[in-house]
């Protein structure tokens, strides 16, 4: 029982963050008036609770974080309008269902950084950082490269399970639990290899055994997910 607590406290916490990420703080962001627009467009357009504003804020942190551990140099501007926008294809108006969300992202992101101050000379910078987050791709430079493990690492460890059981239906819709188990399951398996960086790699690991633990645990006390 102390485990199962303690993962509940780890949940609670990560549903937290989740729910009350809310507001950057103006040490979060550069000075400038083009990132308080991207940022609101965010948070405006992109309510989710697995892809939307929170997990875009989530990534920055940690893609810079990362990157700081790490000791190398990058572009915030290009890390900062690639995080916010990243995940800007999963939403309509802009999604397609016919091309990948990061493809299409990519090609439009620059329909919402002209005219909000953005150097727009930086543009295909963020395209690269943009079209290659998904942890199956292989990004191309600093700002990708820790934009791609920021946003692999939030698969894992309490904020990977909150991520995907807040995508349950509760009325027994797709997905349910059984189903988020098995997304969780698949994340576990293909995610921590793909972590590329060194500063992400020293976190993949502890990441995925939080979320073997709790997978075990719940398959103990959810008859193997039958009675989930």
């Amino acid at each position: 029982m102390g485990y199962f607590r303690g993962s509940l406290t780890a949940l609670a916490t990560a549903l937290a963050v989740l729910l009350q990420a809310g507001e950057a703080t103006a040490a979060d962001r550069p000075a400038g008036d083009w990132h308080e627009t991207v940022r609101q467009f965010a948070a405006q357009h992109f309510k989710n609770p697995a892809w939307g504003y929170s997990h875009s804020l989530r990534d920055y942190r940690l893609a810079r974080r990362l990157a700081h551990d790490d000791g190398v140099e990058f572009d915030d501007d290009v890390l900062y309008a690639a995080a916010f926008l990243h995940d800007m294809a999963a939403f309509a108006p802009y999604e397609k269902p016919e091309v990948d969300h990061a493809d299409e992202a990519a090609r439009i992101v620059d329909s919402v950084l002209a005219g909000t101050g953005f150097p727009m000379a930086k543009i295909e910078a963020v395209r690269g950082a943009i079209r290659t987050h998904m942890f199956d791709r292989d990004p191309a430079g600093a700002e990708a490269l820790y934009l791609h493990d920021a946003d692999a690492l939030d698969w894992l460890g309490a904020i990977g399970v909150a991520r995907i059981f807040g995508l349950v239906d509760a009325n027994g819709g797709d997905p349910n639990g059984p189903a988020a188990v098995k997304m969780l399951d698949d994340n576990l398996a293909q995610v921590p290899s793909r972590v590329l960086s060194k500063a992400g790699r020293s976190r993949a690991g502890p990441l995925a055994d939080e979320l073997r633990r709790f997978l075990r645990q719940l398959r103990r006390e959810s008859a193997d997910v039958k009675e989930l």
